[in-house]
């Protein structure tokens, strides 16, 4: 009786210590990430992000389903992620997975898809095939998410576009922006002001259908006014980021010193430039024209500020195609898509988090920057061209011609060639020891603010030397298509508006967010040509010894049982 009541007390004493440990381990416990590249350790600025939130956010996740393994494995990172969310979070991460249309009539889940494409949720049309012996058939994914905070929704893409790609890189890519993607969401949606963009005016700056996407997307997430730089004393300081998109005319000194002591009072700059006037439309008009200089006249303020546009026009064998007509079938012309050098695809380059995990960007008629000494000022290449490309020293004659023939490569020698800078640092003003007393004076009672000769603060800017590069094509049937769409390639969008919109994001003060784009995934892949030669014996092992294993237990459990009873 004393022996049944002490194994009682034992087994009330293990009880209670597991409930302990459990209840423990609900308040108080540990993760450890045993990655090399801290897979699952989320960065600092997203860790501060979910601390401070406020309110519930919402997330709808649309990867429920049966989806090939590509897709499972996007939606097991996904989980992953957000349960990592959760630990910073708390009750404020609510998370639900589901299958986008189950239980919906054909036109409610038409309507529900078209819902999510208008929250920026783009779908991916997959091709199954259910059995052996039946054709295939498309389906549609919506791998993206929807998140709710105080009664606004963004919706968030979870696989990116990634063009020439391998798939399994294109997923690795995506997995490795998650965290990105989710907490720029979530700082989207607490901002109460948005950042105020002033979309420069008053020098022939684009205007129309050809940066409607660009207007649109600054509209989406910005503030947004337009400035016409001449009709105003000073620009003000109210505007976070002031952007200038292919301007045609001419800056006065007048222009200039506006621009400089924005800059010098914290103001950040978005360049888009063209040097030179060579355009598109000038071949659709004719077959050739003479490309020169545009003389806009602001290169002694960006040397100034430590990067320099050159006088030349960059020719790229990695460059994007041009419908040419090559012959004549019976009465129809034979049209055939050839690459274009003038039309450089630019590759991003080093680990800055605008350009980190991003895919090619499509530019027109770019010419080439250099970087110049400028003290404090740090620069920072984001785009360049590829291994084999050239410079063309304007004025130059641009043909079609150049198409008709295969080009040399001896003649493309040239490697990432930078078209794409960013600047950090205290600038130091163009017109430092320049002005007189009284001009100063002037520029103070008329501005508001004190004449700088050098900035306060470290500011930035961001220098492109192409002003095409956020303008969208025109279709005839379509209308404006996205930024980086060829239109006569309408199936695949560079990464044109990615590269706009984290430009944008650096340059309002996002930095803590955007330090997560840097996270890096490594992919390692098993080598298919070992496995094809030692698939048996691997097949053999696994199978095998688990069986040997359990065997060698039970032989040595019983070895033992057999001496400790015999004994």
């Amino acid at each position: 009786m004393a022996k049944r009541k002490k194994y009682i007390q034992r087994a009330l004493v293990i009880i209670l210590v597991l409930i302990g440990v459990n209840i423990a381990a609900a308040y108080f416990h540990g993760r450890w990430d045993l990655t090399a590249e801290k897979r699952y350790t989320l960065t600092s600025g997203t860790k501060q992000l979910l601390r401070q939130l406020n309110s519930p956010v919402d997330i709808e996740v649309f990867l429920k389903g049966d989806y090939p393994a590509s897709f499972k494995q996007l939606a097991q990172s996904t989980q992953e992620l957000l349960d990592e969310f959760r630990e910073y979070g708390k009750q404020n991460i609510r998370v639900t997975f589901i299958n986008p249309g189950q239980g919906l009539s054909d036109s409610s889940r038409m309507k529900f898809f078209g819902e999510l494409t208008a929250q920026g949720i783009m779908p991916f049309n997959m091709k199954v095939q259910e059995d052996a012996n039946e054709s295939y058939s498309e389906k549609l994914i919506f791998p993206g998410a929807l998140v709710h905070y105080k009664g606004k929704t963004i919706g968030v893409n979870l696989l990116k576009n990634q063009g020439g790609q391998d798939p399994l890189q294109t997923m690795n890519s995506s997995e490795a922006l998650l965290e990105y993607q989710f907490a720029n969401a979530i700082s989207k949606l607490q901002e109460e002001k948005k950042p105020l963009v002033g979309y420069m005016l008053g020098h022939g700056e684009s205007l129309g259908a050809e940066v409607y996407d660009a207007l649109t997307t600054l509209q989406s997430g910005y503030g947004l006014d337009t400035l016409t730089l001449q009709s105003v004393p000073a620009i003000p300081q109210d505007f976070n980021i002031i952007l200038f998109a292919k301007p045609a005319a001419a800056f006065s000194d007048q222009d200039k010193l506006k621009i400089d002591q924005y800059v010098m009072n914290g103001g950040k700059v978005l360049w888009f430039l063209d040097e030179t006037n060579a355009a598109m439309d000038s071949l659709h008009q004719r077959s050739e024209f003479l490309a020169f200089d545009r003389g806009l006249n602001l290169e002694d303020l960006l040397f100034r500020y430590g990067v320099r546009i050159n006088q030349d026009l960059v020719q790229d064998l990695q460059s994007d195609i041009v419908p040419l007509v090559v012959g004549n079938v019976g009465n129809r012309p034979q049209i055939q898509p050839v690459p274009f050098p003038y039309f450089p695809m630019l590759t991003p380059t080093g680990a800055h988090p605008i350009v980190k995990n991003m895919d090619m960007v499509l530019s027109r008629f770019v010419s080439s920057m250099d970087t110049v000494k400028a003290e404090g000022v740090k620069k920072t290449i984001l785009l360049t061209t590829s291994r084999s490309s050239r410079r063309v020293r304007i004025p130059a004659q641009v043909s079609w011609d150049i198409v008709k023939t295969k080009p040399n490569i001896r003649e493309y020698r040239e490697q990432h060639i930078p078209a794409a800078v960013l600047l950090e640092g205290r600038f130091t003003s163009l017109f430092r020891n320049r002005l007189d007393q009284a001009t100063m004076a002037a520029f103070q009672q008329a501005s508001g603010h004190p004449f700088r000769e050098t900035a306060d603060t470290a500011n930035k800017m961001i220098v492109v030397s192409d002003g095409d590069l956020i303008a969208n094509a025109v279709s005839r049937k379509d209308g404006p298509l996205q930024m980086g769409i060829n239109e006569f390639n309408p199936g695949f969008a560079f990464a044109n508006k990615e590269f706009f919109l984290n430009c944008l994001e650096y340059l309002s003060g996002k930095s803590g967010i955007m330090e997560s784009r840097n996270k890096e995934l490594a992919l390692r892949l098993l080598d298919t040509e070992k496995i094809k030669k030692e698939k048996t014996k691997w097949q053999a092992i696994c199978f095998l010894v688990p069986i040997g294993l359990v065997l060698l237990f039970a032989m040595v459990f019983q070895f033992v049982r057999q001496r400790k009873f015999a004994e």
